[in-house]
């Protein structure tokens, strides 16, 4: 598996990202997560099912799809200044090496990963008529990558293999890394309150 990362994460749009990583029918499994890990003789012994797991992760790369969308539509915009641009760019590559990285892993499992659709589908999904300024852009972004943190801190619980709750905590550090910058692009405070995420 090839990506600019050790550790890809998975961004999940804030409508569906507890129920895709919380619900019994949808969790990942050991075998999933150690392959994002980069751990694939791990995921060899503990993939039972390496079809569930190839669909589960189709979701989840539909979903990042969507996420390098939502970047581009946002850089292509014409409203983020340089400094904002250049953080967005960033990130969108992320998005892109988690799709790679994504894409690798369902073919390794025997999979076909799911095309992206048109950037015109992202747009209506994302209502990018709405977005009429930077502030805008950057508080979608932002409740992107809350949800994402959210969701893999969620799912950490659900790990016997403490090697595999790390794989969920790294994942969600990915992302409240893109969150923490979004929120100070935004000009926000810092949480005041101690455990504010994954509640």
């Amino acid at each position: 598996m090839s990506s600019s990362r050790s550790t890809p994460s998975i961004v999940l749009p804030v409508s569906g990202r507890r129920g895709f990583l919380g619900s019994s029918a949808l969790t990942l499994s050991a075998g999933t997560i150690a392959l994002l890990g980069g751990a694939p003789s791990l995921a060899r012994a503990a993939t039972m099912d390496p079809m569930k797991d190839a669909g589960i992760l189709n979701v989840a790369l539909a979903l990042e799809h969507e996420a390098i969308n939502a970047y581009q539509l946002g850089a292509g915009s014409g409203l983020l200044q340089k400094p904002v641009l250049d953080v967005a760019v960033l990130f969108q590559s992320h998005h892109k090496a988690h799709r790679d990285a994504l894409v690798a892993t369902i073919e390794k499992l025997g999979g076909k990963p799911v095309a992206e659709r048109p950037i015109a589908d992202y747009a209506k999904a994302l209502h990018a008529d709405m977005l009429k300024n930077q502030t805008d852009v950057l508080q979608l972004a932002a409740r992107l990558e809350l949800g994402a943190t959210n969701a893999y801190l969620g799912v950490i619980p659900a790990f016997g293999d403490s090697a595999l709750s790390k794989v969920a905590a790294r994942l969600a550090a990915d992302e409240t890394m893109h969150w923490t910058a979004l929120s100070g692009a935004l000009g926000q405070s810092l949480p005041t309150a101690a455990l504010g995420f994954g509640a």
